[in-house]
């Protein structure tokens, strides 16, 4: 496969094992909330990077008001404004659609890599609902972050029952990364009620993507 800077992000002086963190989703648009919790990942993980994989789309999401995958795209870059997050189009390089194929994929690419997918808690109470959800947990370590109004219902979901066994407690967050998977941490942070949804409803209807980006930053 042809190496695609945009599509695979390695860092300046790449030697191979790095800690990777993953953080998916159709960032429709990027917004502060996002670069938070990377930080926060960033710093109690003790990861090198963080990769927004940003989706060509969401199965779970319609594809109304779904803006151009450049346009979310240069969202995330607007918004990410740091040197260790960075923003690529992955999946659409390589023609994933579902976490679980992608997860593998990554597996198979960089072997040496130490990755561990980054969740809010909205998305580990609605797990169950991926394709092969058990088969993307066991594909590498989860880290789930708190959203506000989750936190409850992340804690009974289906998917934090199953993966009880394997949890982690927060201060062996460092850890995570080269824990072998199935591996859960649930890591406490800022909630931040910034949501891409709520972005797209208050914004007026010319306003640019990447403007309200740049106007998120500046009110942090």
């Amino acid at each position: 496969m042809k190496y695609d800077a945009q599509a695979f992000p390695l860092p300046p002086g790449f030697h191979g094992r790095l800690r990777i963190g993953l953080l998916g989703g159709s960032f429709n648009p990027a917004h502060a909330a996002h670069r938070e919790i990377s930080l926060i990942a960033l710093h109690r993980l003790k990861l090198d990077a963080v990769w927004w994989l940003v989706s060509p789309q969401n199965p779970l999401k319609s594809v109304t008001g779904m803006a151009a995958l450049s346009a979310r795209l240069q969202s995330a870059r607007d918004i990410s404004a740091h040197p260790r997050i960075m923003p690529c189009t992955f999946e659409s390089a390589i023609g994933t659609r579902y976490s679980a194929d992608t997860a593998r994929a990554l597996r198979k690419l960089y072997p040496r890599m130490r990755f561990v997918w980054l969740l809010g808690a909205d998305n580990l109470a609605q797990l169950r609902y991926w394709k092969d959800w058990r088969g993307f947990a066991a594909a590498m370590p989860l880290c789930v972050l708190d959203r506000p109004g989750y936190t409850g219902k992340a804690a009974a979901s289906l998917a934090a029952h199953a993966l009880q066994p394997h949890r982690l407690a927060m201060s062996d967050a460092a850890a995570l990364p080269d824990r072998a998977a199935p591996a859960l941490l649930r890591l406490q942070s800022k909630l931040n009620p910034l949501s891409a949804t709520l972005i797209r409803a208050a914004q007026p209807a010319k306003a640019s993507i990447a403007a309200f980006g740049r106007r998120s930053i500046t009110r942090k």
